[in-house]
């Protein structure tokens, strides 16, 4: 009888703060060139997203700032780069028009997430567009006004 693998979770990474930070207008997948060493550093979850951003050069797509801290039994012969530039993949028609949105007044593309898709690690990115600090508040009102309610609700089934 053959063991199986145990299921990796499908979320490697969240961006929390860029749902604060942006609106999001579209989302898209795309791959990721990666190195051995970041795909396993990735498998143990050591994975931070929260300080990086899409660039286009060159007609193509690179992530910035995600970081994938390598591990203690990386193989000798490399040398981890933890904020190495990734390289996005997509398809040349799709990267086309998301560099036409961005060279629109006020809107950028921002990593959202890394998970896990047939095997191949993805990024989800988002067309999003910056908020104004009025914004900001806004959703940290919205986000108490949740709580309260949760701690209401949970207080009244005991």
């Amino acid at each position: 009888m053959a063991t199986k693998k145990p299921a990796t979770p499908s979320r490697i990474a969240d961006n929390k703060k860029a749902a604060y930070n942006y609106f999001f207008e579209e989302k898209f997948e795309a791959g990721m060139v990666l190195q051995g060493w970041e795909v396993k550093s990735a498998r143990e979850g050591k994975v931070q997203l929260t300080d990086g951003y899409v660039v286009v050069r060159d007609g193509e797509l690179y992530v910035i700032g995600c970081q994938i801290n390598p591990l203690h039994t990386a193989s000798t012969h490399v040398s981890p780069d933890s904020v190495r530039t990734k390289k996005l993949l997509m398809k040349k028609d799709e990267i086309k028009r998301l560099i036409g949105k961005v060279e629109q007044k006020g809107y950028t593309l921002v990593p959202i997430n890394l998970h896990w898709k047939n095997g191949k690690i993805k990024c989800e990115i988002a067309l999003a567009k910056g908020k104004a600090e009025h914004d900001k508040r806004d959703t940290i009102k919205d986000r108490e006004g949740k709580r309260e309610v949760e701690r209401a609700m949970k207080s009244r089934h005991k």
